[in-house]
């Protein structure tokens, strides 16, 4: 019998168990990273979502880059990417939902070959797609663990480390910073030919569309610490983009990327540091007492 996944209402990620009671936490949601409901854990199913009204939403993003969403949106609110490669069809950042639309879409856009995440926090159905089309998972050796699976998926698991490259001008990049396996999949064809960088939330992409930012944790207002944020960006130093999408419909950063990338962490390290001209134009300083020595 196939074990059917409880779906956390947070941060959207399946749980496999073999009861017929939800687990009572959420390894996800306990984490430092992410949260708990202060009423406590709340799970939902498939099933039940499809009867509350949820459906799948599907979008051509660019020639090649397919979005598959969930509408309302549920946890984090993430979308999938299905990347269309003469190699093969690659998803990433899976939607917490999946019905028989989304896998529709995804069998007329030529299947799937492999399903892999940014990070823990967008599996999401990873395990479901992974069934259905007989697809590898693949994903960072050092974030394996937090990867909630049945044993019969355990043939199709696949780890990696640093870089792995899963067709031609496809590479899947580990950056390190919000997790430690934390990645990027850079597609070279994309933005026609200049590159494309598909980021989930290793780099956060502001609302404006103009700057890029860095957190450990974005809910618990965690930034990243210099160490992590040098990380990230000489991961992808060697590779070229002009777009990047995180992991919302919006926002992107359509053209310039890796001139926003480099203004960006010079801007943000200048934050951190204390430096920024803004700050200082403020009248903050470096010390830890009022700037004019005023009692509060």
């Amino acid at each position: 019998m196939t074990t059917k996944p409880w779906v956390c209402e947070t941060c959207g990620n399946h749980t496999y168990n073999e009861g017929v009671t939800p687990p009572d936490a959420c390894v996800i949601c306990e984490d430092d990273r992410q949260w708990v409901p202060a009423g406590g854990q709340r799970w939902t199913t498939l099933e039940a979502m499809a009867a509350d009204g949820y459906r799948t939403e599907v979008r051509e993003v660019e020639p090649g880059l397919m979005g598959v969403g969930a509408e309302p949106v549920i946890g984090i609110g993430q979308r999938g990417l299905i990347l269309r490669t003469d190699g093969g069809n690659v998803l990433w950042d899976p939607s917490p939902y999946i019905d028989e639309a989304a896998v529709q879409a995804v069998r007329d856009a030529g299947g799937l070959s492999a399903v892999t995440a940014s990070h823990p926090h967008f599996y999401g159905a990873i395990v479901e797609w992974s069934r259905i089309f007989d697809a590898e998972i693949l994903l960072p050796q050092v974030d394996i663990h937090w990867l909630s699976r049945p044993a019969s998926i355990e043939p199709l698991v696949r780890t990696w480390s640093d870089t792995l490259p899963v067709f031609d001008g496809v590479t899947l990049i580990q950056c390190g910073g919000h997790f430690p396996g934390s990645s990027v999949l850079h597609w070279a064809e994309g933005a026609d030919g200049m590159g494309v960088l598909l980021t989930g939330d290793t780099i956060n992409i502001s609302p404006g569309e103009d700057r890029v930012a860095f957190l450990y944790s974005a809910p618990n207002r965690l930034p990243l610490p210099e160490r992590g944020v040098h990380g990230v960006v000489e991961a992808v130093q060697p590779y070229s983009f002009d777009r990047m999408y995180a992991h919302w419909w919006a926002p992107a950063i359509r053209r310039d990327a890796q001139r926003v990338l480099k203004e960006s962490t010079e801007h943000y390290l200048k934050f951190m540091r204390g430096d920024a001209p803004e700050w200082v134009a403020e009248g903050h300083s470096h010390s830890h007492g009022h700037p004019h020595g005023h009692a509060h």
